[in-house]
């Protein structure tokens, strides 16, 4: 990322509550920025969602530095991925503005990138919280959380909680869930009664060159 990028991004969010993620907005920090409008439009071709990408961007720098600044390992990892997903709602910043985002990255030809930007986020909670899974586990660790982070965003948009207490709950609850899942799966993996089951459905699943 650039840094008249990430400059325009944050200039950008004093507009984003009146203009949205528009054109009209990237025009207005070009100005506060003292640039040429044509310059930004080079830097922002798709104007308002390319603000708005960055500006999430923008988001998930700020928790790296965040965390870095603390110390986790005396947390279990489900108390560092909630401490993480808090601490990214915080550096998301005015609700007004990630509302705005969060409505324009749903819109169906955005939906991807949006669902890429909460993949990156889930991706660097676990890269921050220690984890150093690979292959099947490490995909699913991070969809999983996409899922939950997603969920508390929406949450977290409507909660006026002292602290964002609520919203706390909310996703600790979410994650207690999860983890009791994947605790079932693990006792059922390692239950020798269902070891006949797993080598049928392992037998009856087409391998990848047929």
């Amino acid at each position: 990322m650039t840094g008249l990028k990430a400059k325009l991004a944050q200039a950008a969010l004093a507009h984003v509550p009146f203009d949205g993620w528009s054109d009209v907005t990237l025009a207005a920090a070009a100005h506060d920025i003292g640039i040429d409008l044509a310059l930004a439009k080079v830097h922002m071709p798709r104007g308002g969602v390319d603000l708005a990408l960055t500006a999430y961007l923008l988001g998930d720098e700020a928790l790296r530095r965040r965390a870095a600044l603390m110390d986790l390992t005396a947390l279990r990892f489900r108390q560092r991925i909630t401490e993480l997903v808090m601490m990214r709602l915080e550096a998301a910043g005015d609700r007004e503005v990630v509302r705005a985002a969060s409505s324009l990255l749903a819109l169906p030809h955005l939906a991807a990138e949006g669902a890429a930007a909460i993949w990156r986020t889930a991706d660097l909670i676990w890269t921050l919280a220690g984890d150093s899974s690979t292959g099947f586990s490490h995909y699913s660790k991070r969809a999983t959380l996409s899922a939950v982070y997603g969920s508390t965003v929406l949450y977290w948009l409507g909660d006026d909680s002292e602290g964002a207490s609520e919203t706390r709950g909310f996703l600790e609850r979410r994650i207690a869930s999860v983890m009791r899942f994947e605790q079932a799966k693990a006792d059922l993996r390692k239950n020798p009664l269902t070891a006949p089951l797993r080598i049928l459905s392992r037998a009856a699943t087409p391998s990848q060159g047929q």
